[in-house]
This record gives structure tokens, C-alpha cells and sequence, in this order.
């Protein structure tokens, strides 16, 4: 049993986990979970045990002062909770680490025992990765689920990925074998420019958070530093006639791609975005306009209602047979399927 001492009982809480390493490319995720930590302030209120997770060879600790005094911070992650006020209040828990080096399965083992005590009905995960996409364009976010009623109900891709994983594939199959509502967004990033920061991806990635949730997030200088990271790789690209020539043939293929979109389904969906976020307001409340839509909401569960994480299913996948520590298992939501066990989409 996970003790919490000093968190209040949430309401309608959503776990947005991002890790840093091979699923966070550009860092745009674990920037976007730090984003929301930063504008909503975040009260971390757990740390799993380093010791358990860490290879400190490869994720050293670090050494500082405070007031002359020696200290070290060790590689880990951490909890937070939010409030997001608003017509409609709700809390998200926040998850910010270090893709672990070790013990996987007790990794998502304790992230679940987190989400079971505290009620938390849906878990997303957001990834990023690098792609064939041009840094000109609008950077593509995909949400994908393991779980077939998920992705009919919330308009989703059901996942069919097949290949070497990460942390955010891991803890999406555990959540869906436990029987937690789990959604991954990724988000694609050039491959040509990669280094970190990337505030274009990590904006998109929270814009599409804000309509899988339904809630209003406050960009604060976000947009304005994406536009800045544009125009400064468009310099650098200017400047070396190959990589200018190889960007115009990503964006001849990604406007050949996408011109079935041009549609008024696809002109209303952004419309009906743009009409959100202004109505939101600037508390950061609930989005209100006529695109919120039963899809925004909280998955609902095979049964008709909203998935809890109380319902845990199929703890066996989850059991750490090193330390023994696992929660009683209850019946799942449904029968596990074959393939279940391939990873994350994106990571190839």
C-alpha cells in the first residue's frame, strides 16, 4: 500500500507522464510535462527510490552547493499534482523523469500503484521522435492506444507497432493490461535538426493535450519561443544550399501527403480549436466551445464508464519477481489479446 500523506482526494485526475532519453526527442515531452509544472505549480509530493531504477554510470548524479553546504541530486522521477481551476475544476499528476536503466516492471509497476491510490482515470504519455518532417510545416502529434475501445471511442489509432521499445511503449502495455485507459502522443520531430530545445514540438504536443483532456493550457511565452526556433533554423537552412534543397523535398512530400486533408472536416476540426481556446479564457479553465465534444473527455471503459485505475486487472504482468512486491489481482476489463505485448508505435 502506497501511503500519501498531505495529497487531498483529487478530482477527475489524468496522469500525464513524460520521460527523458529515447522516447524525447528534441526533449520536446519532458519540456511540455515541465511546462505544465511550471504555469500550473506543481507540488511534487513523491520520488521513486533511485536505487531501484538508475545506473548512475550512465545517468550520474550531480553535485551542488546551497549556501556552501554540499548536495547531490540524484537521477529519478518525481510526482506532482495540479489543480486546473475553472467552471469545472480538475487535477492532472504530473510524472517528469529519467527513462530507467533497469526493472521495468517494477518501474511501471510503482507508476501504477501511484495511479490506483489516486484515482486517476486516464494516463497519457507523451513521446517524441525523429522523423521525415520538415521544421516548416505543422509538427505531427499522434495519439495512439493499445485498448480498441479507446481508440474508437476517443478517435485514436490502435497501435500495431511491432519492434524495439522504450519506456513510454512499456508503461502504455502495462497500463492497458492493468486496465487503466492509456493514450501516447507522440510527436514527430526533424531529424536534420534535433538538438534540444524544440518549443515547436513541445507546443504541439500540448496543444493536442488541451483537446484530448479538454482543458485549456496556458502557453505563456511558448508560441513566441516556437516561432523564434522557425526562424532561426530557417537561417541556418538558407545558408547551406543542400540541406535548403533537401527541406523543399520534405515539404513536397508532406503537402502531397496531406492534401486529402484539406477538407472542411479537417478546416472545421481547427476552426472549432481556435473557437477553445479563446472561450477558455485566461484562468485556464475548461475548454467551452462547440468543439468540446464527448470525444475531450475521460475514456470511457468497456463497461459504458469512466476507466478508473481502481479497476486493476492482470497484475501478474506488472510483478517484480525480484522484490515480490505486487498488488492482489483483480478481474481484468477484458481478456488480454494477441500481440498485446508489442511496444510503443513510435520508436522505430
Amino acid at each position: 500500500m502506497i501511503e500519501l500523506e498531505g495529497v487531498p482526494e483529487l478530482i477527475d485526475p489524468v496522469m500525464v507522464a513524460a520521460f527523458e532519453g529515447w522516447n524525447d526527442a528534441g526533449d520536446a515531452a519532458s519540456t511540455a510535462v515541465a511546462h505544465l509544472e511550471r504555469e500550473w505549480k506543481g507540488e511534487v509530493f513523491a520520488a521513486l527510490d533511485a536505487e531501484d531504477y538508475y545506473d548512475f554510470q550512465v545517468n550520474r548524479p550531480t553535485v551542488w552547493l546551497d549556501g556552501g553546504v554540499r548536495k547531490i541530486t540524484w537521477p529519478t522521477t518525481r510526482l506532482s499534482v495540479v489543480r486546473v481551476g475553472g467552471d469545472k475544476p480538475r487535477d492532472l499528476v504530473l510524472v517528469r523523469g529519467i527513462e530507467p536503466s533497469m526493472r521495468w516492471r517494477s518501474f511501471c509497476n510503482e507508476i501504477l500503484g501511484f495511479a490506483h491510490e489516486l484515482g486517476v482515470e486516464m494516463v497519457v504519455i507523451l513521446g517524441a521522435l525523429l522523423g521525415d518532417t520538415p521544421h516548416t510545416r505543422p509538427v505531427p502529434v499522434s495519439g495512439v492506444t493499445s485498448d480498441p475501445d479507446l481508440a474508437r471511442t476517443m478517435d485514436l489509432e490502435e497501435t500495431r507497432y511491432e519492434g524495439p521499445t522504450g519506456i513510454v511503449g512499456i508503461l502504455q502495455e502495462a497500463c492497458t493490461h492493468a486496465g487503466v485507459p492509456a493514450v501516447s502522443l507522440w510527436a514527430a520531430v526533424p531529424h536534420y535538426v534535433s538538438q534540444p530545445p524544440n518549443p515547436k514540438a513541445t507546443l504541439a504536443l500540448l496543444n493536442r493535450l488541451e483537446d484530448l483532456i479538454d482543458l485549456r493550457i496556458p502557453l505563456g511565452e511558448l508560441a513566441e519561443d516556437a516561432r523564434a526556433w522557425q526562424v532561426g533554423v530557417d537561417q541556418l537552412a538558407s545558408e547551406d544550399s543542400e540541406v535548403a534543397e533537401y527541406v523543399q523535398t520534405l515539404e513536397e512530400a508532406r503537402d502531397t501527403a496531406e492534401l486529402p486533408e484539406a477538407s472542411g472536416e479537417a478546416i472545421a476540426r481547427e476552426f472549432e480549436r481556435y473557437l477553445r481556446r479563446r472561450d477558455g479564457g485566461p484562468g485556464g479553465g475548461p475548454a467551452t466551445g462547440p468543439g468540446a465534444g464527448p470525444a475531450a473527455g475521460p475514456a470511457a471503459g468497456p463497461g459504458g464508464g469512466p476507466g478508473h485505475a481502481t479497476d486493476m486487472g492482470d497484475s501478474s504482468y506488472l510483478r517484480d519477481t525480484s522484490s515480490g512486491r505486487t498488488r492482489p489481482p483483480k478481474p481484468p476489463k477484458r481478456e488480454p489479446e494477441a500481440g498485446d505485448e508489442d511496444g510503443g508505435p513510435a520508436e522505430e
